[in-house]
C-alpha cells in the first residue's frame, strides 16, 4: 500500500477524499471527507511523532533515538505543534523541564559545568 496523498501534485492544494470503500463487501460512501490534522504533517514531522510517542514524550530519550540535541528535538516538537494548527506556549513547567534536562544531562557528563550554565541562562 501506498500513503494517502495529501496534497494536489499541480497547485499543491489539499485534497478532499470523496469516496470510502469497505475492503471486505465493497460498500461505499460519497461525500466529502477530511483526513484530519495528522494527515497534514510532512513525513518527517510524522516520523517525529511516531518516536515522540514510542518514547512516551520523553525527550532525552527522543534525543537518544535520533540522536539530536534537546534544542533540536524541541524545535521539532514545535514545528509539529504550530502544523497542527496549535499555538507553542512555555509555561513554567515547560521552563522547569528544559532546566532539568540541562542538569540531567551534566551529571552524566554529556556537557560541561560551562556548557550547562550558559544553556541555563538562555532559558532564563
Amino acid at each position: 500500500m501506498y500513503p494517502v496523498p495529501t496534497e494536489c501534485p499541480v497547485c499543491h492544494d489539499d485534497l478532499l477524499i470523496t469516496r470510502l470503500v469497505c475492503r471486505n463487501c465493497g460498500t461505499a460512501l460519497e461525500g466529502r471527507f477530511t483526513m484530519g490534522r495528522l494527515a497534514q504533517l510532512t513525513p518527517d514531522q510524522l516520523h517525529f511523532v511516531e518516536v515522540f510517542l514510542r518514547c512516551e514524550g520523553k525527550i532525552t530519550r527522543v534525543q537518544e533515538e535520533l540522536g539530536l540535541s534537546y534544542p533540536t528535538v524541541r524545535s521539532r516538537l514545535e514545528e509539529v505543534i504550530r502544523a497542527l494548527g496549535y499555538e507553542v506556549g512555555r509555561d513554567q513547567a515547560d521552563l522547569e523541564e528544559r532546566r532539568r534536562e540541562v542538569l540531567e544531562r551534566l551529571a552524566r557528563k554529556e556537557i560541561s559545568a560551562e556548557e550547562a550554565l550558559h544553556l541555563l541562562q538562555e532559558e532564563a
